[in-house]
């Protein structure tokens, strides 16, 4: 399978020269995890991530978004999705810009580790459990811990979202970027509320004896990028999108 029967075509981008503020505003809006930047000719210069949204917590209007336009890799529409999603597992981008070529480099569309992972053949997942491809070493926040918290995580490690325990390391939600763009609380300081006030609170976790295609499917059904991984009720690992497909790919 190529690209091309998989893309988003015709997706929303954001050009260079403009403004930070509206990169945030689309983002925020639309749910996007990123968007690929484009010059005046409407060839693509880079991507600007949700993490890169996020470093943004002023209302300055003065700041354009090529100073914050990050390098990625761009695909073809022949190019075969295997290929694609090992290059955005290695470089831990969630998406990357199609384009008519690597010459001209016009946009085309986007193609994302959700639509790869959607299109993953459930018959060639490998037949391993979840402990064999877990993170087992876990970052996780308290349900008091201040949002800044999270959000300077987000940013030194470039996590898209953690667990929530409580003092006996069970779980009681899950907290993620989109979840303090949607709520505006990318904030430092005493101002910053507490996790409690915006986590997520419906969690879906898997055990850790439970097959990978166990795992694919309960994430295909709740349409979620992470499943905690808990064990007689308590957290003892992660699993995300990226290690289910590597473990198909590979």
């Amino acid at each position: 399978m190529n690209v091309q029967s998989i893309m988003s075509k015709n997706p929303v981008f954001i050009k260079d020269d403009e403004f930070m503020t509206r990169a945030r505003q689309l983002i925020r809006d639309s749910h996007f995890r990123s968007l690929p930047v484009v010059d005046n000719a409407r060839k693509v210069t880079g991507i600007i991530t949700e993490e890169d949204v996020l470093k943004i917590t002023s209302t300055k209007s003065n700041v354009t978004v090529k100073g914050f336009t990050r390098e990625c890799p761009i695909v073809t529409p022949l190019c075969d999705i295997r290929d694609v999603a090992m290059t955005m597992a290695n470089v831990k981008m969630g998406g990357v810009p199609v384009v008519r070529s690597p010459q001209d480099r016009e946009l085309l569309g986007m193609v994302s580790m959700v639509d790869i992972f959607k299109n993953i053949d459930l018959d060639k997942v490998p037949n391993k459990e979840v402990k064999e491809i877990m993170t087992s070493k876990v970052k996780a926040f308290s349900p008091k811990d201040p949002i800044s918290k999270v959000w300077s995580n987000i940013i030194e490690l470039g996590y898209s979202g953690f667990p929530v325990i409580n003092s006996k390391r069970e779980i009681v939600g899950m907290i993620t970027r989109q979840d303090i763009i949607r709520a505006g609380c990318a904030r430092s300081g005493n101002e910053s509320p507490p996790v409690e006030k915006i986590m997520s609170t419906q969690i879906h976790s898997v055990d850790p004896d439970a097959t990978i295609k166990e795992a694919t499917l309960m994430m295909m059904k709740h349409d979620i990028g992470r499943l905690p991984v808990e064990k007689n009720g308590k957290l003892v690992g992660i699993v995300d999108r990226y290690d289910l497909t590597e473990a198909v790919i590979r």
